[in-house]
């Protein structure tokens, strides 16, 4: 991904800077998990907006995600083929790098296990590329894309997810640092080999474990 298209220059400059200096790091750490919040996280109520200075505008009719790389079946699905299968819901906390956590979110949407399981990751798979249309991108472990509570939203908390929050379709993946759930979703690369993302080439770290505090690499 490159910085042009009306990305915010300065933002990244920002964050790339805090990743450099280690803000926000508290120095604790909770690897039991003994309370709710994750380390150095403040709870929030509302839904903070996060983007890089642009929010694409895709309709459900012009939506198509593509998932290829190392799999059995490259697919394309438009917003019926989407809607076409099981239906899946989940109820997680997601926690941004930036500091807050939101407990208690109800999506709904298509499982990422069902998602493999159409596609059938070949043997050699190790990650999952996740771009978005505004062309983001972010890496994650296979195995933890895999994971249980893991799912392709369309919708938040009884309503469609709107345009600034990722819709028509964002990558949910909430027991990593939001910055993994990819916003406008309109492309899954199952790779063989790592491939550092957008904000993981800018000093981020490369997995963003919240108990850990894996703000930065």
């Amino acid at each position: 991904m490159t910085d042009e298209g009306g990305f915010r220059d300065k933002l990244v400059a920002v964050k790339q800077a805090w990743a450099r200096a280690g803000r926000l790091l508290t120095g604790t750490s909770d690897e039991e998990h003994a309370n709710r919040l994750p380390p150095g996280q403040r709870l929030v109520t509302n839904w903070p907006v996060l983007d890089l200075g642009i929010q694409p505008d895709v309709t459900r009719a012009e939506w198509r995600l593509t998932v290829d790389g190392a799999v059995v079946n490259p697919l394309v699905w438009d917003w019926d083929a989407l809607m076409a299968q099981p239906v899946f819901e989940d109820v997680s906390d997601i926690h941004c790098v930036t500091q807050w956590s939101r407990y208690d979110n109800r999506w709904q949407g298509v499982s990422t296990q069902q998602l493999l399981a159409v596609a059938q990751p070949l043997p050699g798979a190790t990650h999952v590329i996740l771009h978005g249309y505004d062309g983001y991108t972010t890496n994650v472990r296979l195995d933890h894309f895999a994971e249980d509570d893991c799912l392709l939203a369309h919708s938040h908390d009884g309503a469609p997810i709107s345009r600034e929050h990722g819709g028509p379709v964002r990558a949910i993946i909430p027991r990593w640092y939001l910055w993994k759930s990819a916003k406008w979703l309109k492309r899954i690369e199952i790779v063989t080999a790592d491939k550092p993302g957008f904000w993981e080439t800018r000093g981020y770290h490369n997995e963003g474990d919240p108990w850990t505090e894996q703000r930065y690499g």
